[in-house]
């Protein structure tokens, strides 16, 4: 299976502070307001495929994706299991979205060494790719090895793989070995750079973090949080200088291994967070968002960040596609 490359726009979920049950009006109207997809996300919360198991039975047209679902953190035959039973719950139109995830993810929370993204990730999506499709799979890989392992019920349609990258060698590996790369953390002036690395055969997913206000003030200070959160992780950090912010980036970074917490968020410029998180008025943010698309960008994922006094339930049609 192939991701279908049409005018797309998705929606993170769950929404934050949003218990998954009460999640069914939202859903069952995302269709109606013009969202094609539902994305999922998983740090240290709600886990990637509960809340799209739940969406496949309230929507019957909603494609459903994993962005992402760590391949350190779940073994190869779990992954393929997780990956069956979603796409045997919305046939055709479930992704499976992988990623190395991060090291305090990955090492620091679940004591597995980070050893390898690059060959990991490639290896993973060779698996997926044969125990999807229903073969036996016995292979020694370079970074682990499968023996004798065949899905009990393997998918009648085998659902796209998609794979988190944020620099060249990954999107390179998401443009040959997957459908789709993932990534997050960009202004729309940088989806030309990357789509030159995947080529247009590849689909180009993005998360957009949306933070929907017209306090400018209260929207910077909400993304110099997230901002310093992501930027001082390597791996994003590499991303950025790759992308032409290292500069800008370096005071924030150098105070942050200082200890200096509150100087590394003085340290972001107030342009730095205008480029990398949406903010405003939620009709404004949309149109922000549909920049994305303009520039290349394939499907852009709404992240809805909450602050004080707004809703996201009640901002999801706002920021539905015009």
């Amino acid at each position: 299976m192939t991701t279908a490359r049409t005018a797309r726009w998705g929606l993170t979920l769950p929404l934050t502070g949003m218990a998954l049950p009460a999640h069914r009006e939202t859903v069952e109207s995302l269709e109606r307001l013009g969202y094609t997809d539902a994305w999922s996300a998983e740090t240290n919360g709600v886990d990637a495929f509960t809340p799209l198991a739940l969406a496949a039975c309230w929507s019957g047209r909603l494609r459903l994706g994993t962005a992402i679902a760590g391949l350190y953190t779940r073994g190869p035959a779990l992954l393929a299991m997780n990956a069956a039973t979603l796409a045997g719950l919305a046939p055709g139109r479930f992704v499976l979205g992988i990623g190395t995830s991060s090291q305090v993810i990955v090492e620091q929370w679940n004591g597995i060494e980070l050893a390898k993204p690059y060959q990991r990730s490639r290896d993973t999506l060779r698996f997926l790719r044969a125990a999807l499709a229903g073969q036996k799979v016995s292979e020694e890989y370079e970074t682990f090895g499968v023996h004798g392992f065949r899905l009990e019920a393997p998918p009648a349609e085998p659902p796209a793989l998609a794979l988190a990258a944020l620099r060249p060698a990954m999107l390179r590996l998401a443009a040959a070995g997957a459908d789709a790369a993932i990534t997050n953390w960009l202004a729309p002036s940088d989806v030309p750079r990357i789509r030159k690395v995947t080529g247009d055969g590849c689909e180009l997913v993005a998360r957009i973090f949306v933070c929907p206000t017209a306090d400018a003030g209260l929207a910077r200070q909400v993304g110099r949080r997230l901002i310093a959160g992501y930027m001082t992780v390597p791996v994003y950090a590499a991303f950025q200088a790759w992308l032409g912010r290292a500069e800008a980036l370096k005071p924030m970074q150098d105070a942050w291994a200082a200890g200096d917490r509150q100087g590394a968020l003085a340290a972001i410029p107030a342009d730095l967070v205008d480029e990398l998180l949406v903010h405003g008025e939620p009709e404004s943010c949309r149109e922000r968002v549909a920049e994305y698309r303009e520039q290349g960008l394939d499907t852009p994922v709404v992240a809805i960040v909450p602050v004080p006094g707004i809703e996201p339930a009640a901002m999801v049609p706002r920021l539905a596609p015009r």
